[in-house]
């Protein structure tokens, strides 16, 4: 009698193949990865997940001591808390993409070498746990921004925040992206994965995290700045929920393609590196 498998394991032949209705089919497994995710980045700490709130919160806190009150920095007249504290989430969330994809193959030897399942489920939860972070630090921002407005401080919302589906979904998938590139390269090179930490911050000082892009407007250095894929999603983001800082929609369809092209790199090159990462893990 004839064998009748349920699956077939098979090599990937083409390298843009995401084969997005396997992965699916492995949801609770993603489901699974996230809830590791956020237990293992708290467990054994005293606050726990208050971590989500404090994080957020300090880092705008500091921006705002030594960026907005020592520096005196430009906040486009908006409050320099929620200016530094909207630019800290947005930031978080592309970040958390890029750090924690970034040790996808080296951090999962174990697991990728003994049983088979889709890879990318693997960055997709780590995606979604950033998303999931970011979801309550931007809650958190509300509660303040709320705060803010019943003590009279002059800010608005514009038409641009019902963009933020959009913008949290490019700033994951640029942050996936690059991270599983650093990742693929890794798994031969390991001393990238030292870099990674100091690249991330030095990438934040070249994205409007701390300031604003008006503050180079008009120079020949704001062009390149706005390059940066970063820099108009942050832009934007600020706009439509501060009403501060500029609507540069040119740049950001231009930081769409670069965000395409970037995932779809790092697709090419994690489907590459999968075949046989093992052998160099």
């Amino acid at each position: 009698m004839e064998k009748q498998w349920t699956a077939v394991i098979k090599p990937k032949k083409k390298l843009l193949d995401l084969n997005l209705k396997e992965t699916f089919k492995y949801r609770d497994l993603i489901w699974l990865f996230v809830v590791r995710n956020i237990k293992t980045r708290y467990k054994q700490t005293v606050l726990g997940p208050l971590w989500f709130v404090i994080q957020p919160l300090m880092s705008s806190v500091i921006h705002t001591l030594v960026f907005g009150t020592i520096a005196g920095l430009s906040t486009d007249g908006v409050p320099q808390f929620l200016f530094y504290l909207i630019g800290s989430v947005t930031w978080a969330l592309f970040s958390g993409c890029l750090t924690g994809n970034s040790n996808t193959f080296v951090g999962n030897a174990h697991v990728f070498g003994k049983v088979y399942f889709p890879r990318l489920t693997s960055p997709i939860s780590t995606a979604i746990t950033q998303m999931f972070n970011f979801v309550i630090q931007f809650a958190i921002y509300l509660v303040m921004s709320l705060i803010f407005f019943l003590k009279g401080e002059v800010f608005q919302i514009t038409w641009v925040a019902a963009l933020l589906p959009l913008l949290v979904i490019q700033l994951s998938l640029l942050g996936t992206g690059l991270g599983i590139i650093i990742s693929s390269l890794t798994t031969k090179y390991r001393d990238l994965q030292v870099l990674v930490g100091f690249g991330v911050q030095l990438f934040m000082y070249v994205s409007p995290v701390v300031y604003s892009a008006n503050e180079l407007l008009g120079r020949k250095l704001y062009i390149a700045f706005m390059l940066n894929p970063v820099s108009p999603v942050i832009e934007l983001f600020r706009y439509g929920w501060l009403g501060a800082g500029s609507t540069p929609w040119m740049y950001w369809g231009i930081s769409w393609v670069t965000t395409v092209v970037i995932f779809l790199l790092g697709v090419v090159m994690f489907n590459r590196v999968e075949k046989n990462f093992m052998d160099t893990v």
